[in-house]
């Protein structure tokens, strides 16, 4: 296994063990059965199959494309490539986010995602299969590697899972900081710059009347300074009570897990 996997299993381990001790891992206010089998489906079609192929299929057609150009980034500095899978994967995992907000066969693919009544590290991966094959970030970043930023991928992977399982668990690692005068400055700076409980539990409150709730913003994955930068981004340091869809109808697993090919019976 590399070390980059390794590490970001032990902390999405981490964060289950801390859900385990502090917030209820195994038994979500609100969640069904089907929630179980959607986020376990889910979770192991993104990390054992549509992954890994699509980042091989990205550099395979890269190297169809440009085959004289394997490694050519490989004495580039550093913070050159990790810049280039910002932009190529972060940002375009926004603007692939913020569209499936917009356009309605899209939001199919996602709405699974927003489908658990709660927020948790169990949701993060939970996605329709469709929505992570088509991914642009995704093949991108395929073809980055291929083009010799491979190692610099590893630590950019777990720079960006880390910040995307504390924003989706719901220990609100924010909220006591929030309370420490002193780190006020800190805190705002944090805040504006990558995704944080707060700002991301927004995203996926049910209700657009509570005040809190903005799902139709605070698309940040690593990044939240792309909410910021396009005028998305809502920050109010506190928490919705209710998380889910709004006004949508019932949906069930297999839907969830391969619409276009499953769609269920209204």
């Amino acid at each position: 296994m590399k070390p980059e996997v390794t590490i970001i299993l032990s902390i999405f381990v981490l964060f289950i063990v801390l859900e385990i001790l502090f917030t209820r891992f195994f038994h979500k206010k609100g969640q069904t059965r089907d929630d179980a089998i959607v986020e376990f489906s889910s979770t192991a079609m993104l990390t054992l199959f549509t992954q890994p192929i699509v980042l091989f299929s990205g550099a395979y057609l890269a190297s169809l494309v440009t085959p004289n150009s394997q490694n050519m980034m490989a004495d580039w500095h550093f913070l050159a490539i990790f810049g280039l899978f910002l932009v190529f994967d972060d940002l375009t995992q926004y603007w692939w986010h913020r569209i499936s907000h917009s356009v309605k066969w899209l939001y199919n693919l996602h709405r699974p995602h927003h489908n658990a009544a709660y927020l948790s590290i169990r949701v993060v991966y939970r996605n329709n299969f469709f929505y992570y094959l088509l991914m642009p970030g995704l093949w991108f970043s395929g073809v980055l590697i291929y083009l010799g930023g491979a190692s610099v991928y590893a630590v950019y992977l777990v720079i960006k899972m880390t910040v995307i399982f504390g924003a989706h668990s719901d220990v609100r690692w924010d909220e006591p900081l929030y309370k420490i005068k002193w780190l006020s400055p800190v805190m705002w700076l944090v805040e504006r710059l990558v995704s944080t409980p707060s700002t991301h539990s927004a995203h996926h409150g049910k209700h657009l009347k509570d005040g809190i709730t903005h799902y139709k913003g605070n698309f940040g994955n690593l990044l939240f300074f792309w909410d910021v930068l396009f005028g998305t981004a809502k920050i109010t340091r506190a928490y919705p009570e209710k998380m889910g869809v709004e006004n949508l109808p019932e949906t069930s697993v297999a839907e969830q897990l391969m619409w276009p090919l499953v769609k269920a019976k209204r």
